[in-house]
């Protein structure tokens, strides 16, 4: 977050800078400037999208803690019973039953390449080794966070958000994975809402 808004303060200080040195040097000096002028409202733009899934990422890590996981299946391929967009996958065993895997995806295409290129079938060993060891916080029936640690392992970074895109994963689905309404709530919490609710209270019939 703060390097982000470091980095949206740099880019509109900047632009006001060369307007003003601009004012005070030759007119042909003006097209010396123009490709910045064009391209930092796009960067703006950029450093402002990411303020909003800086806040969703906090929500998320108000309402769980991190793990360590190891040797994390992932992959780039499309998963036919996935829904909606796919932009790589990981899997993480469901905590009602262990002994079943859920895939996440980034549902996002912005700032996955790092993890795409480490991601690839064809990748090198030593890229693939960055992500043999990620921290999660989140729950893989809902909505999830996933990073990889620092060179000193003790402390994330890369962090990306993971959406829970299996049949939108409606309120009956979220029941069949052991889901209780205190785990909805907790997701809820962290920013996940469901397609539809089977939690809801049953009127009492008359």
């Amino acid at each position: 977050m703060l390097k982000n808004v470091g980095g949206l303060v740099g880019w509109i200080g900047i632009w006001i800078a060369l307007l003003g040195i601009s004012l005070k040097t030759p007119n042909w000096a003006v097209w010396i400037f123009m490709p910045y002028w064009l391209y930092s409202p796009y960067r703006m733009l950029v450093q402002l999208s990411y303020i909003p899934t800086a806040l969703r990422m906090l929500r998320i890590l108000q309402s769980y803690p991190w793990q360590v996981l190891h040797g994390v299946s992932n992959g780039l391929s499309k998963r036919p019973e996935v829904l909606g967009n796919q932009f790589g996958w990981f899997e993480f065993p469901n905590p009602a039953a262990p002994e079943q895997q859920l895939p996440l995806v980034f549902a996002k295409h912005f700032r996955v390449t790092w993890w795409h290129r480490r991601m690839a079938p064809r990748a090198k060993p030593q890229l693939k080794a960055q992500i043999e060891t990620v921290w999660f916080a989140g729950d893989p029936r809902m909505i999830g966070l996933i990073a990889v640690p620092t060179p000193s392992g003790t402390t994330p970074r890369r962090m990306m958000i993971l959406s829970q895109r299996l049949a939108k994963a409606n309120g009956a689905r979220l029941t069949e994975w052991g889901a209780t309404p205190s785990d909805l709530e907790r997701a809820r919490h962290a920013g996940f809402v469901p397609a539809a609710d089977s939690f809801r209270k049953k009127e009492t019939p008359r």
